[in-house]
């Protein structure tokens, strides 16, 4: 069958032109503080690891998050009226489904020889027809809605300010009006699953306010008895005209205000408080959501139970809990890179000036925030964080703010063992021993093939078929890639038990490889087909980036494969298997050196011939270097330098993720001056919003995670069984220091600098194992004890 050449079009970035120029949030009422009077600022925070500000939030990214995995929340600041807007983890749209297309199976042998044919645009034609997902979009994660709360007005407040404090997890909010001074804290606690706010003043009987819910979901809001909001629905449709996916959850959000003093009256479909000393309201939300294939939960009965409990708890307790499991995890890690004046200045007015150099402490606050959004969107039994994390204001958002695995769920979790949070990375574990289910039934459809397969995309309901259009979505790849981010979890514990967990879904994402991988014509080399380096067009078609063996699929085949057969070996099973696999690695396409210099993107030499994007936001190829560790400046200095060359040919600017990237990669490659000036761009108002939130632009969390992970990784290296120690360190942080970080081979490293030059290391092995250590030219060995401890000099001399 012949198929017309068609123009190549991204479902997915049409959607989000569409969702960026109509707004799909429901209103929230007039801006009610844009009169106010603010009179006085408010005196320098006294935290080092505080974000605030001197006037409330009127943007959305301008507006602070809480989370505790499950349940999140944006928080404004408003005066006469303060905003929550509300996301639950499982809240989004449609239900279970299966997207495979049925007719890839018989489509894909002709697709295969159009394109080792050269008829690419020929082969994109066909995918587009007979081999992409239907629906061809998945679904999207949708906000629960805003709860408000009305103030009585004022003209004037003096003092006015908002923080987010990333060492407690709590939002405040202070102000004066009419000589009292109202004070607000806002969290998400983890231990009592509910948000919390408290609202006190220091003279009694001054708190009034109304409280009320809206959102754009199919919903009703009601009062229960005198002091409790409810909020009932279904969530919303997705798909496309071809299919519908019709929306399968309830769920219900509460709001349950305690009023000290003061009275307290239910009024249609708000609560109304007057005159309280102090008033605190417990918010909890859930869906019937079980589990990618079941949504027979209550949500009802969850929340009930959720708010019964933490009421029956002071305030105190409440806060003490939350903020002791929070420091648990964030208070492992603590980075000096040195303190100035600038840190003075409210954080929206630090990011306007962070390029005029004099802010240090401004990157480690953007590291620890990382730190933070990490632990408040991913914790165990919650899903994984998304393109925007657990934050949300929308029905339609960008990208649908699902799990896109071409790069940007990967880059969430670059940080996580580094940043010593390795408990974080549960959930994406959890969602890909899904995705080995669900991807098990789209290898056998489209492909007749054992193991399992997922494309660029995934969401909630785990879906695994090719997305959006054969120019980002015909891409078998994102499986194994999560397997990587899986087996390096492994690296830095050691942990067997975790190991066996994660192994069947390695060994199935290596078998689909086994069966499908074919052998191009010219070298003979085994290759995937068809495929494409990550949303980029090459000069061989009319703009399609449709072609066989990528170089990217060869390196991420090359980690899947070695790390399976080290797994093998770990485990003492699959002996046989893991000759196999040994025996199809040996025959993937190597890495290969182009005309430029660089490193070549993909079989053929096209990487800067005309009608090639030079620039292009993805460095797929790159991935050898980071986050792989197959090339190394030490040991494929050749290499390398093809990679340096192909980071100079694309530039160092592009979007927030794709920024934090280059910022990894110029680490890895020794220069952390260069490294620096790309972090210096990352945290300016063009990628950085004025909640620090990563700008793409529009926002998208990964490059706050991506930066998180570059810091880091400027710090401290541990790739190919080699601890290495400020191999990145730039002259901007001559003076500084770092405690907790981790490292492969199960190690926690704390260094500290001065003048440029290591000082002091302090190595503690939490698995036993023998470890080499590199400063600079000297590289040592030691062999610890479990739990032992190591002190070296600025020579990497034992300390005694």
């Amino acid at each position: 069958m012949k198929y017309k050449r068609n123009v190549v079009f991204n479902f997915g970035f049409a959607v989000t032109l569409i969702c960026l120029a109509l707004t799909s949030q429901v209103s929230v009422g007039a801006d009610t503080n844009a009169s106010i009077n603010f009179q006085g600022g408010p005196k320098p925070s006294s935290e080092p690891l505080s974000l605030w500000y001197s006037r409330p939030g009127k943007a959305w990214t301008e507006a602070m998050p809480i989370g505790n995995g499950r349940l999140g929340a944006m928080i404004f600041g408003g005066v006469t009226r303060e905003r929550l807007q509300l996301n639950e983890d499982t809240l989004w749209a449609g239900g279970p489904y299966n997207a495979d297309n049925t007719n890839a199976l018989a489509a894909l042998p002709e697709v295969r020889q159009l394109i080792f044919d050269g008829k690419y645009d020929d082969a994109n034609a066909m995918i587009a027809h007979s081999v992409m997902a239907v629906p061809i979009g998945q679904m999207q994660f949708q906000t629960v809605g805003s709860l408000l709360l009305d103030f009585p007005a004022c003209d004037s407040v003096e003092n006015y300010r908002r923080d987010l404090n990333l060492d407690t997890a709590v939002a405040g909010v202070s102000y004066i009006a009419n000589g009292v001074t109202f004070t607000r804290e806002i969290f998400s606690s983890p231990v009592d699953q509910v948000i919390v706010v408290r609202l006190t003043a220091s003279q009694p009987g001054q708190i009034s306010f109304k409280a009320g819910m809206q959102t754009p979901q199919r919903a009703t809001v009601k009062t229960d008895a005198i002091d409790t909001l409810v909020m009932s629905g279904v969530n919303g449709n997705g798909g496309d005209r071809r299919r519908t996916i019709k929306g399968a959850l309830k769920f219900q959000a509460r709001v349950r205000v305690l009023a000290q003093g003061g009275k307290v009256t239910a009024e249609g479909d708000k609560i109304s408080v007057a005159n309280a000393d102090s008033v605190t309201l417990l918010i909890a939300a859930a869906t019937s959501y079980k589990n990618y294939q079941n949504v027979s939960g209550d949500p009802e009965a969850i929340v009930k139970k959720q708010i019964a409990a933490a009421s029956k708890k002071s305030f105190d307790t409440l806060l003490n809990k939350h903020v002791a499991e929070h420091q648990r995890l964030f208070r492992r890690v603590e980075l000096n890179l040195g303190e100035t004046d600038a840190m003075k200045l409210p954080t929206d007015e630090r990011i306007e000036h962070f390029a005029d150099g004099n802010d240090p402490q401004l990157a480690a606050l953007y590291f620890q925030f990382g730190r933070y959004l990490l632990i408040a969107s991913s914790r165990p039994g919650s899903q994984p964080a998304t393109l925007q994390g657990i934050w949300n204001e929308s029905m339609g958002p960008p990208w649908g703010s699902k799990y896109t695995i071409n790069i940007n769920t990967e880059m969430n979790y670059w940080p996580v063992d580094t940043a010593n949070l390795g408990e974080c990375i549960e959930p994406l574990k959890s969602m890909v021993l899904d995705l080995s289910h669900t991807g098990a039934r789209t290898a056998r459809t489209m492909y007749n093939a054992d193991g399992w397969v997922v494309h660029h995309n995934t969401d909630l309901w785990r879906a695994t078929a090719p997305i959006d259009g054969p120019g980002s979505g015909m891409w078998p790849m994102g499986g194994a890639w999560l397997c990587q981010n899986l087996w390096d979890h492994y690296l830095f514990t050691g942990d067997k038990k975790y190991l066996k967990q994660i192994y069947p879904a390695m060994k199935g994402s290596a078998q689909f490889f086994l069966e499908t991988l074919i052998e191009e014509p010219t070298h003979h080399w085994l290759v995937t087909s068809p495929s494409l380096s990550p949303e980029n067009g090459h000069p061989g078609s009319h703009g399609s980036s449709i072609c066989a063996g990528p170089t990217m699929d060869m390196e991420i085949l090359r980690d899947l494969f070695a790390n399976c057969i080290n797994a093998s070996e770990i485990l003492g099973v699959d002996k046989e298997f893991a000759a196999k696999v040994a025996a199809v690695r040996a025959r993937l396409a190597p890495l290969q050196i182009g005309s430029k210099g660089q490193l070549q993107e993909w079989l053929k030499d096209w990487d800067a011939q005309p009608g090639t994007d030079v620039h292009h936001r993805h460095v797929s190829h790159l991935y050898g270097l980071y986050p792989s560790g197959q090339i190394d400046v030490h040991t494929t200095p050749e290499l390398a330098a093809a990679v340096k060359k192909s980071l100079e040919l694309r530039g160092d600017k592009a979007t927030g993720w794709a920024t934090a990237w280059r910022l990894n990669l110029w680490a890895r490659l020794h220069d952390g001056d260069h490294a620096y000036s790309i972090l210096d761009f990352l945290l300016s108002p063009e990628r950085t919003y004025p909640d620090m939130f990563d700008a793409h632009p529009p926002f998208q969390i990964d490059g706050n995670f991506g930066g998180a992970a570059g810091i880091a990784e400027m710090l401290l290296q541990s790739q190919n069984g080699v601890i290495e120690l400020l191999p990145g360190l730039p002259s901007a942080w001559p003076t500084g220091s770092v405690k907790g970080l981790r490292a492969r081979g199960g190690f926690k490293v704390s260094l500290g600098w001065k003048d440029g030059k290591l000082q002091s290391a302090e190595i503690q092995s939490i698995t036993g194992t023998a470890c080499l250590v590199r400063y600079g030219d000297k590289t040592v060995p030691f062999t610890l004890k479990r739990s032992g401890t190591i002190q070296l000099d600025a020579n990497l001399e034992r300390v005694q």
